[in-house]
């Protein structure tokens, strides 16, 4: 068995594609210009590889290029799209609706806004972590001017019905924002299918470099005014302003081709593993998945180990790399958020781990993360036996 660390966290973060560093590596040493410098050849060489970025990343999900923004990430994009509504349109309504498995940034964006005097309605989720179309309609009023639902779950995986949310949304004139930052680069992503008038991306969850995302915003059909957060300068189109980071904008758009590209082979490998993984800690006796049985991310296997501290259990395998949750939530002492939201007790939560595969990730890494995993969770039970009122074995 060898020695190297097992890594299987990937909705957390993911290592740079070396395809990707390659791609970048010229924009720091050889087209280093500001991509604002429009009176000299550098300037001109990195504004042109934004521009040819900018489409690359637009194409991907179906918008114009005119329409991307960059960021310095999802949370910043999140950010700009949830305020940036609420304050241009506070005139019109200050009523949000968002979703109670959100990412941190969406739900904590909302409750700054709620100290501020927005409304916010947070909706419910079933046992299977998605929300009901018909549940959000129930939650529209003449004063919403924004609902915001991810994607994907970065937890769970949970797929939402985002094309039925944003087609109730359009009838309705609300503003809809789509977090689909785990799910860029897993599955498709088409902004016009969903009817998304914003859409929050990030670079580090699909082999990009940290510290660059973006953020579309539709122009027309309707037209989206955002309320800027950054000023000094007035780039991108006036809503972000801030020097641009051209080697990581660039890294971006490579990173983005290249999962397009490799996505219908890439999700059968990843959901072959997946499946492999989880039949193997199946063996384990009380445990169950957690998520959709089918509407789910094909890299992400939430399990609950009954009777153990996962926290525990990840310190005592450190050669496997895996997850309590969201990774900035982690550190919180309390419990998932998400966790909750599906039904699972606070006690039982505590066995939760996230497991998520990725490009690198080999089926050889998969028989050993079992094997790892399997004694791990024995060692815990001994030190903290099982009791009755622990979870049974099922996939949920």
């Amino acid at each position: 068995m060898s020695e190297a660390r097992i890594y299987l966290d990937h909705n957390a973060t993911t290592p740079v594609d070396p395809r990707v560093l390659a791609a970048m590596l010229p924009w720091f040493t050889e087209h280093y210009g500001n991509a604002a410098s429009a009176t000299h050849g550098l300037g001109c060489d990195a504004a042109g590889g934004v521009e040819s970025a900018r489409a690359t990343i637009a194409a991907a999900i179906n918008a114009q290029a005119k329409d991307v923004i960059f960021t310095s990430g999802a949370t910043e994009a999140i950010n700009l799209a949830i305020q940036g509504v609420a304050r241009h349109e506070r005139e019109r309504g200050r009523h949000l609706v968002t979703v109670e498995t959100e990412h941190r940034a969406v739900l904590e964006t909302c409750e700054v806004l709620q100290a501020e005097g927005w409304d916010v309605t947070i909706v419910g989720v079933d046992r299977h972590g998605c929300v009901d179309p018909a549940a959000i309609a129930a939650a529209l009023r003449p004063d919403t001017v924004l609902v915001s639902v991810m994607l994907a779950n970065n937890e769970i995986g949970t797929l939402h019905d985002v094309a039925a949310i944003g087609k109730l949304t359009r009838e309705r004139g609300v503003f809809l924002h789509v977090d689909a930052a785990q799910a860029l680069g897993k599955i498709p992503v088409d902004a016009e299918a969903l009817s998304a008038d914003l859409m929050s991306l990030s670079a580090h969850k699909l082999y990009g470099p940290k510290g660059v995302g973006a953020l579309y915003v539709r122009r027309r059909d309707p037209r989206v005014r955002l309320a800027p957060m950054i000023h000094g300068g007035g780039h991108e189109r006036g809503l972000r302003s801030g020097t641009l980071n051209v080697p990581g904008i660039i890294g971006f758009a490579t990173a983005v081709e290249i999962a397009i590209a490799e996505l219908p082979t890439e999700q059968v490998r990843i959901q072959d593993l997946a499946q492999r993984l989880w039949r193997g800690l199946e063996m384990v006796r009380e445990v169950r998945r957690l998520g959709h049985p089918e509407q789910r991310l094909a890299n992400t296997v939430n399990v609950l180990f009954a009777g153990i501290d996962a926290k525990r259990l990840l310190m005592d395998v450190p050669r496997v790399a895996a997850s309590l949750g969201a990774a900035c939530t982690s550190v919180m002492p309390k419990p998932s958020h998400v966790l909750r939201a599906i039904g699972v007790d606070w006690r039982a939560a505590e066995g939760a781990v996230r497991f998520s595969l990725g490009r690198f990730t080999t089926a050889a890494e998969i028989d050993e993360a079992i094997l790892i995993i399997a004694d791990g969770v024995r060692a815990c039970r001994i030190r903290r036996p099982l009791s009755a009122s622990n979870p049974v074995s099922q996939e949920v």
